[in-house]
């Protein structure tokens, strides 16, 4: 059985503090008026309870309890993780 919770993805651009990232989701509308394609982007703060999101990966999101002020979103599963975290990882296990 499924939840009603909202769940978004976007990529994560700053990791705000210590549990917190930062994530981009971008939708696409039209615009009113002119029926032009446009791109919005909004930011949300997301909960990361065990730090493992870094910046760049693909994440899904999840609509969750207020958790703090402006926290109200929580990682569900990191989608697709960054190709820069991962070659610099490498390059730290060669050492």
């Amino acid at each position: 059985m499924t939840n009603k919770r909202r769940r978004l993805v976007g990529i994560v651009v700053k990791q705000s503090g210590e549990k917190t990232v930062s994530v981009k989701v971008t939708r696409t509308t039209k615009h009113r008026l002119y029926r032009k394609v446009l791109r919005v982007s909004e930011h949300y703060l997301v909960h990361d309870e065990n730090n493992d999101v870094n910046i760049g990966d693909e994440v899904v999101i999840v609509e969750s309890r207020p958790i703090s002020k402006l926290k109200r979103w929580c990682v569900e599963n990191v989608s697709r993780a960054s190709s820069v975290q991962k070659t610099a990882t490498l390059e730290d296990s060669e050492d």
